[in-house]
């Protein structure tokens, strides 16, 4: 009962903050039919908060390479977006931050196997707001009783949350900082919180440290991860569009789209 809940939940966030390339375009708009060269296919990608930038910008050229396809996005925390394609939302890319949450949906036969490829891998690191005056170098130094509040992606559906969480509890941090924490919706409001100062710390994705703006935070320390961080993209099963789908996860694992991705901070 509390999974079908959740899954409502996801699906109505879905159906609420779901993006467009062209703004303005509602979501249900330039569907193809089968015929009429002119006709455009409107496809939904679900992303990773963490892609949004690099994801928009390649959103904008493969549109431009691929006039015939618009590329509707919808960016969130990995695990809101894997219940709700799991309610059904009609989302026909599905990219992940974390392996776990494309899992899971292979395992319910909900993406197209031979469409799911790794593309991207990240780092976390620990971020302050830029005018702190707190001695804080590293992780350990967390600990002490001048930092009150640290905010960390929930664990449960945001994977930089998950990646933190395993991190701390490797270098046997965890179940001293957990009392401590603030938990995210997804990465991007970890950086808001530490961006207005709202907390004395937070840990983020580089690629995401790298889009605050100047004078705002500072990257105090890299944090090893237990678990390497890897993005897969796959084209998500009940998509009625699945060829323009594929046509998109193509271009994000071309070269093309390699070097978009590899300028926002994102390796292969």
């Amino acid at each position: 009962m509390i999974l079908a809940i959740a899954a409502i939940l996801a699906l109505v966030v879905f159906l609420s903050g779901c993006t467009d390339t062209n703004a303005g375009e509602d979501l249900e708009t330039n569907i193809n039919t089968d015929s009429g060269s002119d006709e455009v296919t409107s496809i939904t990608v679900s992303a990773a908060a963490s892609l949004t930038e690099a994801f928009t910008e390649l959103g904008t050229v493969f549109e431009d390479e691929n006039p015939g396809i618009d590329v509707n996005y919808n960016f969130a925390g990995s695990g809101t977006l894997r219940m709700q394609i799991e309610g059904g939302a009609p989302i026909d890319v599905f990219a992940s931050a974390s392996q776990s949450h494309m899992n899971i949906l292979s395992n319910q036969s909900l993406i197209v196997e031979d469409s799911r490829e790794d593309f991207a891998s990240n780092s976390i690191v620990l971020i302050t707001p830029f005018d702190s005056e707190l001695d804080i170098t590293d992780a350990e130094d967390l600990l002490s009783d001048d930092v009150k509040t640290i905010s960390i992606g929930n664990p449960q559906t945001a994977p930089v949350g998950k990646y933190t969480v395993e991190a701390l509890e490797e270098a046997s941090l965890w179940e001293e900082l957990q009392p401590k924490t603030l938990l995210a919706d997804d990465v991007k409001q970890v950086l808001v919180y530490v961006e207005r100062g709202e907390v004395d710390a937070g840990f983020a994705y580089s690629t995401d440290a790298a889009t605050a703006d100047e004078g705002t935070i500072e990257v105090k320390a890299s944090i090893p991860t237990v678990t390497p961080i890897s993005y897969p993209i796959a084209v998500v099963e009940s998509s009625q569009h699945q060829d323009e789908a594929q046509t998109f996860v193509d271009f994000v694992t071309s070269e093309e789209g390699m070097a978009i991705l590899d300028s926002y901070g994102f390796t292969a």
